[in-house]
């Protein structure tokens, strides 16, 4: 069993950055795919970033390279740094990984599936203009 545990949301002014981090708890030994995901009220869930079980990394279009995912695997923490935040970018963000790669797609975008895997609780992140 696994359990992910987000921090770093906020409330920040537009320009502001944030930097969001996922601890996963619990023993980890095959590869996983990982990725945040944001889901604002009334919208639906949206994929943000994710690195893919070969170390390769996806930003979803809307990043538009103000954020960026890492991992640190000894610690077993995936974090997401965001900066120029705007004030779309309000919604609860949480963390997922799946086991030996992401099942949950749309249009051929992949993101780890929770159904097969795990997800955090999520945190805040609030942006005013």
């Amino acid at each position: 069993q696994v359990n992910l545990v987000e921090t770093g949301g906020g409330s920040v002014q537009a320009g502001g950055s944030l930097r969001l981090s996922c601890q996963a708890y619990g023993k980890i030994v095959a590869s996983y795919c990982m990725g945040w995901f944001r889901q604002a009220p009334g919208k639906e869930r949206e994929g943000v970033a994710r690195i893919e079980t070969d170390g390769a990394i996806v930003y979803a279009d809307f990043v538009k390279d103000r954020f960026s995912i890492s991992q640190d695997k000894e610690k077993n923490i995936l974090d997401l740094q965001m900066t120029s935040l705007e004030p779309e970018d309000t919604a609860l963000y949480f963390c997922a990984m799946e086991r030996m790669g992401c099942t949950r797609c749309r249009d051929g975008d992949c993101y780890p599936n929770e159904d097969f895997g795990y997800r955090g609780q999520g945190t805040q992140v609030t942006v005013s203009s």
